[in-house]
C-alpha cells in the first residue's frame, strides 16, 4: 500500500477561487482586483445569457446552502488504520470509513478527474432510512443544522415523511455529494446511482443540473417482482440505476473504440480458422 494516504493535505481545494481562476483564464477582462465583473461577463457572452426570472429547473429550500457546502473546504484528513488492515504493504484496495461528504472533499486533491466509474446507493428517502452521523466544523455544521440533517446534538438525523421539507432535506444531502463526485470523474467517466421510486424524478432533475442533461446515458429499470402486499397505493416494485457521464461524447468515443478493437480481434481469429 502506498503511503499516499499519509500525504493528503490538511485542507481541500478552494473551489470558489478555482472557478474564478478558470474564468480569468478564459476571459481575463472580466476579472479585476480578484473580483469577477458579472455584468461584463454577460456582455461578452451576449445572446447566450438568459436574464429571464423564470426558467426550467429544479429548486428547493436550502439549495444555495447546498451549493456552498460543496464549495467549502475541510481540514479533515485520512488516518491509516494499519492495525485493522489486511496486508497493508501489498494490498491495492482501500476502504475509507467516515462521512461521505467529508471523504469526498478529502479525495479531491489527489483523485480529481481520475476516477473512471462511481457507483452509489444513497438513501431512498422512504421516511425512515435518512440517518447520518455528521460532526463538522461550524460552516458545514450550520448548513446541516439549517437543512435538517442533524439533531440538536449534531449527530443523528432521520427524515420522517411528516417533515415540512421532506424532499428538500434529501436534495440538500444529495446535491453537494453529487457535485463532488462529478469532480472526481475522468472526462469519459460515468456515475451509476441506484434509487427507487421515491426520489427518481427529483434525482434525474438534480443530476441534469450537476452533470448536464446532455450527459444522461439512460436509466436501467429493475423489476423486483415482489411488491409488498400491504401497499395503500399502487405497489412499488421497481428500482432504478441512473447513469450519467461527465462528458457523454467522450464516453461514447472511448467505448466505441473498445468495441471496434474487440470486433477486429474476433475477425482475425475467424480468419485464422
Amino acid at each position: 500500500m502506498s503511503d499516499t494516504v499519509n500525504q493528503v493535505p490538511s485542507t481541500t481545494p478552494n473551489f470558489t477561487t478555482e472557478a474564478a481562476n478558470k474564468l480569468a483564464q478564459l476571459f481575463p477582462e472580466v476579472v479585476a482586483d480578484g473580483k469577477v465583473d458579472i455584468e461584463k461577463l454577460k456582455t461578452i457572452l451576449g445572446v447566450d445569457v438568459d436574464d429571464a426570472r423564470e426558467r426550467f429547473g429544479l429548486t428547493w429550500p436550502g439549495k444555495v446552502q447546498a451549493i456552498r457546502a460543496a464549495q467549502a473546504s475541510t481540514t479533515a484528513t485520512l488516518m491509516p488504520d494499519k492495525q485493522n488492515s489486511v496486508d497493508w504493504d501489498a494490498t491495492q484496495n482501500v476502504f475509507i470509513e467516515g462521512d461521505n461528504l467529508e471523504v469526498l472533499k478529502v479525495l479531491q486533491k489527489y483523485y480529481y478527474g481520475q476516477i473512471k466509474m462511481i457507483y452509489i446507493d444513497p438513501p431512498y428517502n422512504t421516511g425512515k432510512d435518512f440517518v447520518y452521523k455528521d460532526n463538522y466544523s461550524d460552516s458545514i455544521g450550520s448548513y446541516l443544522e439549517l437543512t435538517g440533517q442533524t439533531d440538536e446534538a449534531g449527530k443523528l438525523s432521520t427524515n420522517p415523511e411528516s417533515a415540512g421539507r421532506f424532499h428538500s432535506n434529501w436534495l440538500n444531502m444529495m446535491y453537494p455529494r453529487l457535485k463532488l463526485a462529478r469532480n472526481l470523474l475522468t472526462e469519459d467517466g460515468v456515475i451509476a446511482i441506484h434509487i427507487d421510486e421515491h426520489e427518481i424524478h427529483s434525482l434525474v432533475l438534480m443530476c441534469n443540473e450537476v452533470f448536464g442533461d446532455d450527459n444522461l446515458l439512460g436509466t436501467i429499470v429493475w423489476d423486483k417482482r415482489n411488491p409488498k402486499g400491504d401497499a395503500k397505493k399502487v405497489s412499488q416494485q421497481h428500482e432504478y440505476v441512473v447513469l450519467f457521464a461527465r462528458n457523454a461524447l467522450l464516453f461514447a468515443e472511448d467505448n466505441s473504440l473498445r468495441i471496434r478493437k474487440v470486433n477486429v480481434g474476433l475477425m482475425k481469429s475467424t480468419a485464422r480458422k
